[in-house]
């Protein structure tokens, strides 16, 4: 008897130990909302804030459909598109009996989202929801439509400001801190996936700083809440009820992987939307990359971060300044740079002709040069058989001297290096990576001006000996490493 109510106490005790311990676990695990825990108690009053939450939310989330006009191919013209006769000979015929068939207006319409931020009827939306249409209506969740008029767009970072003229206050949403988001909080979208009006999903952010190259300014909050086409230009909100991304992309064929942008991102430029119609961005006037590893090394600076710079555009504020190729960026304004990126972002946002400070290495020496920002534009020129061409048969590459007519022929406005104009197949260049195009800028850090450059240091380097190669591919710098 004694040790069955002992074994019992036991198994009780090592049961409430297991009890307490998930709940810890759930109450202090990163990002968990108290939502969860209620539902997980089966505290019914709590667990409903989550709907009444959406129930707030909802009024101010709008469904936008756009018409866009464009001329083309009527169906019978378009079928046969490809005839056997002639063009004369078809256009004669079709004329003939089709009129103008050959020649219709055709209504291409898309769906969209957006979310009112002001009561006087600004709404914000992505910028490919509404880019080029003719006819933009927005519904409201109450039943309500309006036309809408575009305020401003921003291609760059996919944002659009659109406004609807109402003599009533509208219902808005307000707009939250993106930069305290933490992964593993719960969030949900409303949105109309494939037109399904009003349409809320929920689940996490699943990561933050995603650049999935859709442009310049790429830094999206990742989350697992359904995200499908309709959802563009909706909010992502978080447990205060505030927006904290603008919901804008999704992976193709992937499943719970959709992508937002920062509202701390968005507030600037919605701010100038609404001010000015566009968005001024400052401009360095350089090309850059991330100080990766391989250049770290390469130059003896391991430990450090920075973007190095990889062209300098004639007569922009880099150059007039003394910026020049190669040098790495570590900080502006006394503001240490990440990477290529975080000096993009920050240039961006400085207004333009402001003076700033930018502090670089240039070989391993610090210098600060006094730069004056300009506007950003968005919208921005046969192998000769002398001694142009040479075959190097311990690397297997053939490389040719930056010729005028080199130049034109890859499209390159390099004025220093070789130009790698082809790599043999099973040679100890093609197994290090080396691509026809690529500009040899040093080897073993020494500068080549010169195929008698190149020719001279490789003649210097014993058997067996790491040859290590500056090239420049595209706009970026990379190491190659060989024996």
């Amino acid at each position: 008897m004694f040790k069955f109510i002992y074994k019992n106490t036991y198994t009780s005790f090592t049961l409430t130990v297991i009890f307490f311990l998930i709940c810890f676990q759930i109450t202090f695990m990163e990002g968990l909302s108290s939502n969860a825990i209620a539902k997980f108690f089966g505290n019914k009053d709590n667990y409903e804030n989550f709907s009444e939450l959406v129930e707030k939310s909802s009024p101010a989330v709008v469904n936008i459909s756009t018409v866009k006009n464009s001329k083309g191919s009527g169906r019978v013209f378009r079928h046969f598109s490809k005839n056997p006769f002639g063009d004369e000979f078809f256009n004669d015929f079709f004329e003939k009996f089709f009129g103008d068939e050959q020649e219709r207006e055709f209504k291409q319409k898309s769906l969209g989202s957006g979310f009112i931020i002001d009561e006087n009827g600004y709404i914000v939306t992505n910028n490919h929801v509404v880019e080029d249409a003719d006819d933009i209506k927005v519904k409201l969740k109450s039943g309500e439509e309006y036309e809408a008029k575009i305020i401003g767009r921003d291609s760059n970072t996919d944002i659009a400001l659109i406004k609807v003229q109402t003599s009533n206050k509208l219902p808005v949403l307000e707009l939250g801190n993106s930069d305290e988001l933490k992964v593993g909080e719960w969030v949900f979208a409303i949105g109309s996936p494939f037109g399904l009006e009003h349409t809320v999903t929920a689940g996490i952010v699943s990561a933050k700083g995603r650049v999935i190259g859709s442009g310049p300014y790429d830094d999206f909050i990742q989350t697992d809440a359904s995200i499908n086409p309709g959802n563009s230009g909706g909010p992502l909100i978080n447990l205060d009820g505030k927006v904290i991304g603008i919901n804008t992309a999704i992976v193709a064929g992937g499943q719970g992987i959709g992508f937002a942008i920062p509202v701390n991102l968005a507030k600037g430029i919605i701010n100038q939307l609404k001010e000015n119609g566009e968005v001024t961005r400052g401009w360095l006037g350089v090309s850059i990359q991330d100080l990766n590893p391989d250049i770290a090394e390469y130059y003896g600076i391991k430990g450090k971060k920075g973007a190095v710079v990889t062209e300098v555009f004639p007569s922009d504020p880099a150059d007039n300044a003394g910026i020049k190729p190669r040098d790495i960026i570590m900080e502006v304004n006394g503001e240490k740079i990440e990477s290529g990126r975080d000096l993009s972002a920050k240039i961006a946002k400085i207004t333009v002709g402001a003076n700033v400070t930018v502090k670089l290495l240039r070989e391993g020496k610090e210098k600060t040069f006094n730069v004056k920002i300009a506007k950003r534009e968005d919208q921005r020129d046969s192998l000769n058989e002398d001694n142009s061409k040479s075959s190097s048969d311990s690397i297997g590459i053939e490389v040719a001297n930056l010729t005028p007519e080199i130049s034109r022929r890859f499209n390159i406005k390099e004025g220093k290096g070789i130009i790698v104009v082809h790599v043999y197949p099973r040679t100890k260049g093609e197994q290090a990576g080396i691509q026809t195009g690529d500009i040899i800028k040093e080897v073993n850090r020494q500068e080549i001006n010169s195929i008698e450059d190149y020719k001279n240091i490789l003649k210097k380097v014993k058997d067996g000996s790491i040859v290590e190669m500056l090239i420049k591919r595209g706009y970026n710098f990379l190491i190659i490493k060989l024996k």
